[in-house]
């Protein structure tokens, strides 16, 4: 019977997890190029449960399957592009279609779709929280101001367009497997990204998450209703095993 306790025990901390992904999708909603993140997991052992005799153990017949305990599987990532929003800033920017902005960080080289940047104290374009942007030069953008222009092609001109200030790379990966999510929100390579070859960027557009509101809700509700079942059945468990060890055990 006290087995059941750790299929239970785990089916709640499976549905925990899945409520904490959930609810880091809901909060990054609106965060400029987010990318959801979808937790799965699979039983722990599955086995045979055979019809065998009392004492006679052969000619066992099989009557199906158990699953044991659950365990994380793998957490994904959804790649796929957000919607893009025409924000009317110069400094916004979005990338169509494959490929990602480099920020020099405190970490190293990280890289992002969220292209809502801004100028540092020493003129450097960068994303807020994180570092400065990289050029395709692999350098830090340096723009004496934030009154500018740019082509499809990432290209920073001066307002007048008679200036070039620098341009913003696009580096893509053969698989975006090679990609690990860091605590930061932002993505290391497992490798070196190569620049792009001549990606799209709108200017003044953002890229939004590609959060499915609709179907996080529906899997928030789903998990807690999972979530508040066993915990209930953990508690009849808990009050069966009490009586057997206070009341069978005087008999």
């Amino acid at each position: 019977m006290t087995k059941g306790f750790y299929n239970l025990t785990s089916g709640v901390l499976s549905q925990t997890r899945r409520l904490d992904v959930v609810a880091n999708n809901m909060v990054n909603l609106a965060t400029p190029g987010y990318k959801t993140e979808q937790y799965t997991d699979s039983t722990f052992e599955e086995v045979m449960m055979s019809l065998v005799g009392n004492k006679d153990k052969t000619g066992a017949q099989p009557i199906g399957q158990e699953s044991y305990i659950l365990a994380p599987s793998e957490l994904y990532v959804d790649y796929s592009q957000g919607s893009l929003e025409e924000t009317g800033q110069n400094l916004d920017f979005a990338i169509v279609g494959e490929g990602y902005f480099a920020v020099d960080t405190a970490d190293g080289v990280e890289y992002t779709r969220g292209g809502s940047f801004s100028l540092d104290d020493a003129g450097y374009l960068y994303l807020p929280a994180h570092g400065r942007v990289l050029g395709m030069d692999g350098q830090p953008i340096y723009l004496p101001t934030d009154n500018i222009r740019a082509d499809g092609f990432g290209r920073i001109y001066s307002a007048d367009g008679t200036a070039l200030l620098g341009q913003i790379g696009v580096f893509t990966f053969a698989d975006n497997a090679q990609m690990v999510k860091n605590p930061s929100g932002l993505f290391g390579p497992n490798g070196q990204a190569p620049a792009a070859a001549g990606g799209e960027v709108r200017w003044q557009w953002v890229e939004n998450s590609n959060v499915d509101m609709v179907r996080e809700m529906s899997q928030m509700m789903s998990s807690q209703r999972a979530l508040q079942s066993a915990a209930q059945v953990l508690t009849l468990y808990d009050q069966l095993l009490t009586r057997a060890t206070t009341e069978l055990g005087r008999l």
